[in-house]
C-alpha cells in the first residue's frame, strides 16, 4: 500500500474500506463548503457510498492507472489528493484535491501536491502533470502557482457544477521544469 509521511504528524495513505465512516462523516460537515467546487459531493453521502467510492479508488489502484490518497492530521481523515487516469503511454497524470475547510491556509495541500508530483516525477518516471481548477477557486489556484505550474489556458464552461457551468484554469507542470 501506499504510505508518505508530510511534516510531523501528517501522512498520505491510501483509503481503505476501515475508512468509509470517517471519510462519510467529512464530507458531511463540509458538504456545503465543497459543494461550491465539487460536482459529485451530493453523490456521497452514504457510508454505502463512500463505501463504493473506495472500492473504485483501490481497483483503480491495483490496475496501477492512479492513486485516491487520503491527507491524514493526527491519525484524522482531513482531505484527499487523486492523482487520476495515468497514461502510461505519455508519461502524464493529473491531479485532484480538496480539504476540509477547518484544515486550509497551513500547507497542507501544496505538501501534498509536492509530494505526490515528487512521486509521479522520480518514482514512477513520468513526464507531466496537470491540475484544472474552477476559475473562481483562488485557494485551489494558488497551489499550482505556488508550485511553478505554468498557467495553459481557460477550459471555457468545462464542468457542470450544480446549475451552472463553469469555467477551469489549466496548469502544467513538466519534469524537467520541477523545482520540487
Amino acid at each position: 500500500m501506499f504510505r508518505c509521511p508530510l511534516r510531523e504528524g501528517v501522512d498520505l495513505a491510501l483509503v481503505e474500506q476501515r475508512h468509509a465512516q470517517e471519510l462519510c462523516d467529512l464530507l458531511e460537515a463540509n458538504r456545503a463548503y465543497l459543494r461550491q467546487w465539487l460536482n459529485w459531493v451530493d453523490q456521497r453521502r452514504t457510508v454505502a457510498d463512500a463505501s463504493n467510492y473506495i472500492n473504485l479508488c483501490l481497483r483503480q489502484f491495483a490496475l496501477n492507472q492512479g492513486y485516491h490518497a487520503g491527507i491524514w492530521e493526527q491519525g484524522k481523515l482531513c482531505g484527499m489528493i487523486n492523482w487520476h487516469g495515468i497514461d502510461w503511454q505519455h508519461r502524464a497524470f493529473s491531479l485532484e484535491y480538496w480539504l476540509a475547510a477547518s484544515h486550509q491556509g497551513r500547507g497542507l495541500m501544496t505538501d501534498a501536491c509536492r509530494a505526490v508530483i515528487g512521486h509521479g516525477f522520480n518514482t514512477l518516471g513520468l513526464h507531466r502533470v496537470s491540475i484544472r481548477c474552477a476559475i473562481e477557486n483562488g485557494r485551489s489556484r494558488a497551489i499550482p502557482e505556488r508550485l511553478g505550474f505554468g498557467f495553459e489556458g481557460i477550459c471555457r464552461e468545462s464542468e457542470w457544477l450544480n446549475d451552472r457551468f463553469v469555467d477551469h484554469a489549466i496548469y502544467g507542470l513538466l519534469r524537467t521544469d520541477a523545482k520540487l
